[in-house]
């Protein structure tokens, strides 16, 4: 039988993680983190801890900054643009944490132009509705400093990333639409569903042939999308929802080879962004949670 304190921290854990991993945008990493934080709580059991959750929080935090500034410097030799791993978050799936509190994967590669400190303040604060004071008591800082960096984060994260909403059968829809262009190979559809400004990421890690920069515009992501669809062989794909929003895994031979999310334009008529991971490296929980569809695509 666990005794308090474990218990203590196996309440907060899914916080944590979902914390931690808006912070880092990686699976492994953010386990990593959340094992630190559990060493350095079991180290202080015997003491009287008024604010549980309040402590584990900030012991997280602060590992998860530790552990970004390393990241960070790893991340130089990184072949071609890195995208963060990619969670499954359909209903009744493990990842109940991420889930609670989902960032999409396109607003997860806009935070990686943030300092560290700038971006657990933005997760705190947006996130997960921490007020400036408690953000000051987690990372050490005075309330006037964080609200600074609140004004900073939120106004490079809004410039790049303007908040707008829609519904998820607006979504899919879209993305069914991309999704039918692209196995065709419909030059045509594909530069009517695409936005001008559209942007595609390909995330290969050096493992698997991907673009080695990330391609803007309409014409050249529509040329791209038709030219390796007519490369792939017999796959099949399956529309899931991943980090809170519209994507696609593709099966080639049962095997999970790629993984897709779609990011709608306002309006939900065309795709202003795709992140296509391909590094195998960051699908193997993927893998394990999506079996592939019966049926079979050809392009």
């Amino acid at each position: 039988m666990p005794d308090a304190g474990s218990e203590d921290f196996l309440v907060h854990r899914e916080l944590l993680f979902s914390i931690v991993y808006n912070m880092l945008g990686t699976v492994a990493d953010t386990e990593d983190v959340v094992q630190e934080t559990w060493l350095s709580w079991a180290a202080v059991q015997d003491k009287e801890i008024a604010h549980p959750r309040a402590y584990l929080v900030r012991i997280a935090v602060n590992h998860a900054l530790t552990q970004m500034r390393r990241a960070r410097r790893s991340r130089e030799s990184y072949i071609g643009p890195w995208l963060p791993e990619p969670v499954l978050t359909e209903p009744d799936t493990p990842d109940t944490a991420i889930r609670t509190e989902s960032v999409s994967l396109a607003m997860l590669v806009v935070l990686e132009t943030l300092t560290p400190l700038q971006r657990a303040v933005f997760v705190l604060r947006e996130a997960f509705a921490y007020d400036h004071g408690e953000i000051a008591a987690i990372l050490g800082r005075s309330p006037a400093a964080v609200r600074q960096l609140a004004h900073r984060a939120k106004e490079r994260v809004e410039a790049r990333r303007p908040r707008y909403d829609l519904d998820r059968g607006t979504q899919r829809i879209v993305t069914e639409r991309f999704l039918d262009a692209a196995i065709g190979g419909d030059l045509d559809a594909l530069m009517d569903v695409l936005a001008p400004e559209v942007v595609m990421w390909s995330d290969g890690g050096g493992k698997r042939r991907a673009a080695l920069r990330v391609i803007e515009g309409r014409e050249k992501v529509a040329r791209l999308v038709a030219a390796v669809s007519a490369q792939l062989p017999t796959f099949s794909v399956r529309l899931v929802r991943i980090n809170g929003g519209p994507g696609a895994v593709l099966f080639i031979g049962g095997t999970l080879y790629a993984a897709a999310v779609f990011d709608p334009a306002p309006g939900g008529e065309r795709v202003r962004g795709i992140y296509g991971l391909i590094n195998p490296d960051k699908l193997e929980r993927l893998a394990a949670a999506v079996p592939p569809p019966a049926e079979r695509l050809a392009p």
